[in-house]
Parts: structure tokens; C-alpha cells; sequence
């Protein structure tokens, strides 16, 4: 299948196709006699495989240690329930970012309201301490 009809079945643009070809997560693909890409189910599978670990906020390295393990299916799972454990506790620390951030812009809110004058913002008065 041409690019395009990959890139409609798998959900990713084009550019992001040829990005993680270039990254080496997906295997270069075979081209016509008029040079347009090729490429096979496994390539679609692939893709797939790579989008649900995007959705689940996967750095590319990550993906990358994912597939290269995959290739070894006789090996321990171990390094992979490491990696998703380590994950995991990114996943937990933006949170708490976040919450500190949320944090933050409710008592920025609380600082001004709709009544005062610009000269009067208690949001850029916060923001230049």
C-alpha cells in the first residue's frame, strides 16, 4: 500500500510516518519504479503497536526498547516491566506537577477579579515577584 492509504488506516500523517522511518521504529519500505513508498501489513501493525504506546505518553526510546525486545520473545519480560514501572512513576510525578500547578492558577484566580483595573491585577501582580 502507498503511503497515503497507511497513513488513513493507521491514524498517523504521512510526515509521521516518514519520521519513524527515518527513527528507524518502522523498516524502510520498497519503492515503484516511479519512487513511491510500499509498504506491507506489518508496517500497519507496527504503526498501530507504536500509536497505542504514543497514547499511553511512550517516548520514542521507550518504543524503540519495546520493539527491540519484541524481536527477542525468548528473552525475560523483566526489562520491559522496568521500563513500565519507571514509567509509571514519571506518570505519577507530572501529576503532582500538575496538582501543584492547578494550585497555583486557582489562587492566581482568587488574586483579581473582573472589577479591578489592569493597574490593579492581582494575577500580574503575583506574576512579577
Amino acid at each position: 500500500m502507498k503511503i497515503g492509504e497507511l497513513s488513513k488506516k493507521s491514524g498517523c500523517s504521512i510526515q509521521t510516518i516518514r519520521f519513524y522511518e527515518r527513527e528507524k521504529l518502522i523498516s524502510p519500505c520498497e519503492r515503484t519504479d516511479s519512487n513511491y513508498r510500499l509498504y506491507d501489513l506489518s508496517s500497519l501493525s507496527r504503526l498501530r503497536f507504536i500509536r497505542q504506546c504514543r497514547s499511553l505518553d511512550m517516548t520514542l526510546a521507550e518504543i524503540t526498547q519495546l520493539l527491540e525486545t519484541q524481536e527477542k520473545p525468548e528473552t525475560s519480560c523483566s526489562a520491559i516491566n522496568a521500563m513500565i514501572f519507571n514509567h509509571m512513576e514519571d506518570v505519577k510525578r507530572k501529576i503532582e506537577e500538575l496538582n501543584e500547578l492547578k494550585e497555583t492558577l486557582a489562587l492566581m484566580m482568587e488574586a483579581c477579579n473582573d472589577n479591578n483595573k489592569v493597574k490593579e491585577c492581582g494575577v500580574l501582580q503575583l506574576l512579577q515577584k
